[in-house]
């Protein structure tokens, strides 16, 4: 049965949610869909040392970026979601860090079950996916303007459950607020404007909007924003081993 919790935490780091959720204290073998710069993956073979985590990246450029700093029981594989290169039952639980939304949207069905194959019976799959909405995401969708994509993430979670209820099942949901800081407008367009992943085309005039946008939050100590997220963690029944 789903648990639901409507209010709104407040996080700081999202590895604490994280513990909280999936077995990750125990002996564990995680694998990550959408790692990118893959903060989590390292910070969490570095404080619970029974887990080894896997984390697939499509994104050539980081991922070279991620092999220049290799780390016990972390290894990186350049793959997708949609297929993933590793035989059935491998993983205790899967990591999906507001990567669902960047598969593309007839895939998304398709790597759900992928994920629901490469777990073991009980698996568990963890789910972030960003909220749309919040000063944050009103500045982000003036160059690129998610909506779309961010709805059908949720969509395609809620089909899994409708469509593959041998497959899956949810056992939590939670929204929280995590804060972000930069430093001031060049940081933040580097890291969201520019990525390595995709081409937001854009110009002076754009940049000139979206700078004039994040100005106003700027204070003495750099610019704050509670960034929302919503999670959703999925357990995979027995029946699957049959699909």
């Amino acid at each position: 049965m789903s648990a639901h919790r409507p209010s709104i935490e407040r996080i700081d780091d999202e590895l604490d949610l994280v513990a909280r959720l999936l077995p990750v204290g125990k002996p564990c073998q995680v694998i990550e869909l959408g790692c990118g710069a893959a903060a989590l993956a390292r910070a969490l073979v570095a404080q619970y040392l029974h887990c080894t985590v896997t984390a697939l990246e499509v994104d050539q450029v980081q991922m070279a970026i991620n092999l220049t700093a290799p780390l016990d029981r972390l290894s990186f594989i350049e793959a997708g979601a949609q297929s993933i290169p590793f035989d059935d039952g491998t993983f205790d639980c899967a990591l999906m860090l507001k990567s669902l939304h960047h598969v593309p949207m007839p895939l998304m069905g398709q790597a759900l079950r992928e994920v629901a194959r490469v777990l073991r019976p009980a698996g568990r799959l963890y789910v972030s996916e960003p909220t749309y909405g919040g000063a944050f995401n009103d500045i982000v969708r003036l160059f690129n303007d998610e909506g779309v994509v961010r709805a059908a993430a949720q969509g395609a979670l809620d089909a899994a459950l409708i469509e593959q209820p041998t497959l899956w099942q949810q056992v939590d949901e939670l929204r929280f607020t995590m804060p972000a800081r930069y430093s001031g407008f060049d940081e933040f367009e580097r890291k969201h404007m520019r990525p390595s992943y995709a081409d937001h085309a854009l110009d002076d005039t754009k940049i000139a909007q979206v700078r004039a946008s994040f100005e106003p939050h700027v204070g003495a100590d750099g610019a704050w924003f509670d960034r929302l997220h919503h999670v959703r963690v999925f357990v995979r029944t027995d029946a699957a081993q049959a699909v």
